[in-house]
């Protein structure tokens, strides 16, 4: 292990003031100069778009990459309950400075502060951007913007569309790139993935890109790069992610020399549809706003628990008293709103209890039916029905709920074959979201100069535990907010560079070292195909380094990683060939990276020898369960220089200073 300083380049003075001062000090590019200057962006999600389509529209080149067949396709689309923005309109007590404790309480202490702060701060425009877009945000009677609660808040600052959020907001991000891609300022490659990073003189100045349907390799220049490619939370195989979500992008960027940073932060979701078999190759995501109205419980009685696991009981026929509204007991102040990793963790601990209520015992209640009551009371009131019967309070409470959970109640009875607003719900944890990634400073640069990181890709903002819906807030900050500003700094040196030429001898040794990966690949002609290694890598990364760790199961991991991968290389089959459409290694090429990535992410977890967020370790818990954070020793970020084989990972630590909060032990009771 050694000690380097790792130099976030954090503006001085006070924090409320740093983000102004430092763009008034910026170098700036004169928009002359911006139309000689090129910017590759790789990923079209809410980073990705917002930052393409931003950086476009001040006049710079902008080339973006997805390996989707429309950039409208993004895993962002997926996000269905809001994003965070510290507008107040309640009164309830909402700031600037409340959102930053928030975020920086939920993620266990483990962010930076003026990054976090920045991210508060210029939440507050990405509504008024949203909505000059055209996003179809939900309103109230009001007139203004209606929103919800989400876990760890004690404020509403959740701003919803009508159907899924995210697929409103990536849809307003994508038409902002469509006018751009009209004008020519931005070309659009659909179906390529990037598979290098390309350094020239130390810095980035392009990539290569694999078109994925014809097969050819090719090579693209600019002045800067920026990897908003989303995180890497498939590396469990089984997660709420987009089937092809990976980590290449980012991990050849590592392997390049940015530092990959908190690598075991992983965001465990609690409001999942649980595991109903093998068969699964991706689980489905409920929203969290869910937990606004909806009660969690499990049976207070192992009989009862195990009476309706073997169908003998209906959960229905359960009285109140023979509940356990186990989060509401344990966490009296924030209840069903616990943040998603102690919510998580609760429910495990009473699954693993034998409380669970699905056949293979993994699955809580998520019950409507107090929510439901309630509505139809107020409901039947404001209608004028004074002595209104159940039956008819039921059914207008379930109107209210409809109008305001509809989507989500529809898609659960459509995939479970239940009616939710007669049964309730069943939920249990599943990985969503990775905290850990490129390590970035203020300007969201990586390591490597010229290399920017945004988005989930980025390790930044959220510390070891994200808040919910501020995902898409902090790819929306990223991208319209915050890039535009610090990239311009950055190339402002750039202005008398010219065009930078492919035929450079680092383009071809990248294009070869590509080439030379993907034929040892398709030559191993072994026996077992890609997922069979995929499987096996996330059943280990989920049984060993999932929501609970120790040391053993992680030195194991370590052994079995290195072991499956050593196997993968040589016993792979892989169809086809290299040139041409080839689906199988276009996964086996994404597999690799997840083959190293999952080391490096028990090495990571191993080298923490506390609990923090959604990193728990078993022998550091308090006396009631909850997570032991160690902050004399580690109270920094871990960002991991590649070396090679993922064992020989360096570790570098940044230290965390907290000058505008108090450190303690995080409650929520």
């Amino acid at each position: 292990m050694t000690m380097s300083v790792l130099d976030s380049k954090i503006p001085e003075g006070p924090l409320a003031d740093k983000w102004t001062k430092y763009k008034n000090e910026i170098e700036l590019v004169s928009p002359a100069n911006k139309r000689n200057i090129d910017i590759i962006v790789v990923g079209t999600g809410l980073a990705g778009a917002s930052a393409a389509a931003s950086l476009a529209e001040l006049g710079y080149n902008v080339k973006t990459f997805c390996f989707q067949d429309s950039p409208r396709r993004a895993h962002s689309i997926a996000a269905q309950g809001g994003i965070n923005a510290a507008k107040n309109y309640q009164g309830d007590g909402d700031s600037t400075y409340r959102l930053f404790y928030d975020t920086v309480k939920g993620g266990d202490y483990r962010a930076r502060e003026a990054n976090v702060y920045r991210l508060a701060e210029v939440s507050a425009n990405i509504i008024d951007q949203c909505v000059a877009q055209g996003v179809p945000f939900a309103r109230d009677y009001g007139g203004q913007l209606d929103n919800r609660s989400f876990g760890g808040v004690l404020v509403s600052r959740t701003f919803y569309a009508k159907g899924q959020t995210g697929q409103q907001l990536l849809l307003g991000a994508y038409s902002a790139m469509n006018r751009q891609i009209n004008r020519g300022k931005i070309k659009s490659y659909n179906r390529h993935e990037m598979l290098d990073l390309v350094l020239v003189d130390g810095k980035a100045r392009g990539i290569i890109a694999r078109d994925l349907v014809t097969g050819a390799l090719e090579r693209h220049s600019a002045h800067a790069v920026v990897i908003a490619s989303g995180g890497y939370g498939n590396v469990f195989f089984l997660s709420t992610n987009a089937m092809g979500s990976n980590v290449t992008a980012a991990w050849k960027t590592h392997k390049r020399g940015a530092y990959f940073a908190n690598p075991c932060f992983t965001q465990i979701h609690p409001t999942c549809i649980p595991v109903s078999g093998d068969h699964q190759s991706k689980l489905t995501l409920m929203s969290e706003s869910l937990r606004n109205d909806g009660r969690i419980w499990v049976p207070a009685k192992l009989e009862d628990a195990q009476a309706i696991r073997e169908g003998r009981l209906k959960p229905t026929d359960l009285a109140e008293e023979d509940r356990d509204y186990f989060l509401e007991r344990r966490y009296p102040a924030f209840g069903n709103l616990v943040p998603r990793d102690v919510a998580s963790r609760a429910a495990k601990e009473r699954c693993d209890e034998g409380f669970g209520i699905n056949k293979t015992g993994e699955a809580v209640y998520l019950d409507f039916s107090s929510a439901i009551m309630r509505y139809g009371k107020e409901k039947s009131l404001v209608m004028g029905i004074k002595e209104a019967d159940q039956a008819t309070i039921r059914r207008l409470g379930e109107e209210v709920v409809e109008a305001k959970y509809g989507n989500l109640f529809q898609m659960y009875e459509k995939i479970v074959d239940q009616n939710p607003y007669k049964t309730p719900m069943m939920i249990y944890p599943a990985v969503h979201y990775t905290m850990g990634g490129l390590w970035v400073d203020y300007n969201l640069q990586t390591t490597i100069p010229g290399c920017y990181a945004a988005g989930e890709a980025n390790f930044s903002e959220h510390g070891a535990n994200r808040l919910g819906a501020s995902a898409l807030m902090q790819g929306l900050a990223d991208g319209y907010f915050v890039l535009p500003y610090t990239i311009g700094d950055y190339l402002s040196k750039d202005i008398r560079t010219g065009k930078i030429s492919t035929d450079l001898p680092e383009f071809e040794a990248a294009e070869q070292a590509v080439r030379a990966q993907m034929e040892a690949l398709v030559n191993a002609n072994g026996t077992h195909p890609v997922d069979y290694y995929h499987k096996k890598l996330g059943k280990i990364m989920w049984n060993k380094c999932g929501m609970a760790r120790n040391e053993q199961g992680l030195k194991e991991a370590i052994e079995e990683i290195a072991a499956l991968r050593e196997d993968f290389y040589k016993n792979v089959k892989i169809p086809g060939t290299t040139n041409g459409k080839n689906q199988e290694l276009e996964k086996a090429l994404r597999v690799a990276d997840f083959l190293e990535l999952g080391e490096l992410f028990a090495k990571d977890a191993l080298s923490r020898n506390e609990s923090c967020g959604g990193h728990f370790r078993e022998e550091f818990q308090t006396e009631e369960g909850e997570a032991l954070r160690d902050d004399e020793n580690f109270r920094f970020v871990s960002a991991w220089e590649y070396k090679g084989a993922p064992k020989d990972a360096v570790l570098h630590q940044e230290e965390l200073i907290y000058e505008n909060i108090k450190v303690k032990a995080r409650s929520y009771k």
